[in-house]
């Protein structure tokens, strides 16, 4: 037997991306770890605007906020616990001491958000649990409860039926505004161990059936399987991070080439390739920055960036470019 694992198959997506393309990553911290990624290798993209969420409702909500070019946050929004203000709309790394830093934060956030989405490409969305938790004082879904005790919330496993109507509507007003925006649903293979084993898998399988027939619904939906590639593909805890929840680096990166490869066009992985070794350059760290050596490197690393930036004109390499002519102007 020479085969000793079922690799999942990631159909190639007809519409690819190119490397200009302006993608929004919200969701679960494995939307981040994706998007993050595109950051880095300076595509345009633009993660979690409201910090990481988890369930579908505060997705959703957050979403709708970006989608409202008029949505503001008013500081009778917040709410203050242990001295500090936040948000139950965000995540606690908006959280200050300050109410008046805690709203700019977030105004702030949500205003680059509103002006990204206008130009966006696609939208990478990441469920990671159907568990919600609802302030009993007024039955609002929060995103996070900042450490409050557990008697200001009811928890409850959301429904199949509750998920796909939310993002009927939501999607249905997001094709008006913006007909070109491809949407890409994925739920985490992160396991959420305080629901219990049990626990989360009925999370996961809420959200799996709510994903099936939302790709049904709309022709610019699509499910992209990270999920299965993590439980069903390398299935193994060695692809695990060390709390054996979260995936590994080597999975993480398995999965992002995955994507990569089914839904980036030629032009944008060759740019990935080449913009890849710029960074390993950014990071280098010489012993000895004074020898003729190092200057030729620098000053020849800066003539790459800029040709890369002519090649690839609409992703910006300023900061790069910028960064190594400074290295460059010190050791001539």
């Amino acid at each position: 037997m020479d085969n000793f694992r079922t690799e999942v198959g990631v159909t190639p997506h007809d519409s690819k991306s190119s490397y200009d393309a302006h993608m929004l990553f919200m969701g679960s911290c494995f939307a981040t770890n994706i998007g993050e990624y595109f950051k880095q290798t300076q595509f345009n993209a633009l993660v979690n605007p409201f910090g990481v969420l988890y369930n579908p409702f505060s997705i959703a909500n957050a979403l709708g906020k970006i989608m409202d070019k008029d949505a503001k946050y008013a500081l009778a929004d917040l709410t203050q616990h242990n001295g500090l203000w936040q948000s139950f709309d965000h995540h606690g790394q908006f959280n200050h001491e300050n109410s008046d830093i805690c709203l700019s934060r977030i105004n702030k956030s949500l205003s680059e958000g509103q002006c990204f989405l206008k130009k966006t490409n696609v939208l990478f969305i990441t469920f990671g649990t159907a568990w919600v938790y609802q302030l009993v004082e007024n039955d609002k879904i929060v995103s996070n409860c900042h450490k409050f005790p557990a008697t200001h919330f009811n928890r409850f496993l959301s429904n199949v039926d509750s998920i796909v109507e939310l993002y009927d509507e939501l999607f249905q007003n997001l094709q008006n505004l913006y007909p070109k925006i491809q949407v890409v649903l994925t739920i985490s293979p992160v396991r959420h161990w305080k629901d219990g084993a049990h626990g989360n898998q009925l999370s996961k399988a809420m959200l799996h059936l709510a994903v099936e027939q939302l790709v049904k619904r709309f022709s610019n939906v699509f499910y992209f399987p990270a999920y299965e590639l993590l439980l069903d593909d390398l299935r193994d805890y060695r692809f695990y991070a060390d709390d054996l929840l979260h995936p590994s680096k080597v999975a993480i990166e398995y999965i992002k080439n995955k994507y990569i490869d089914a839904w980036l066009d030629d032009n944008a992985k060759q740019f990935i390739r080449r913009i890849s070794k710029l960074s390993k350059a950014v990071c280098h760290r010489p012993f000895n920055t004074s020898t003729v050596s190092y200057s030729e490197f620098i000053k020849r690393t800066v003539m790459q960036s800029e040709q890369l930036q002519k090649e690839f004109p609409n992703v910006s390499l300023k900061q790069m470019i910028d960064e190594f002519a400074e290295k460059s102007s010190i050791h001539k």
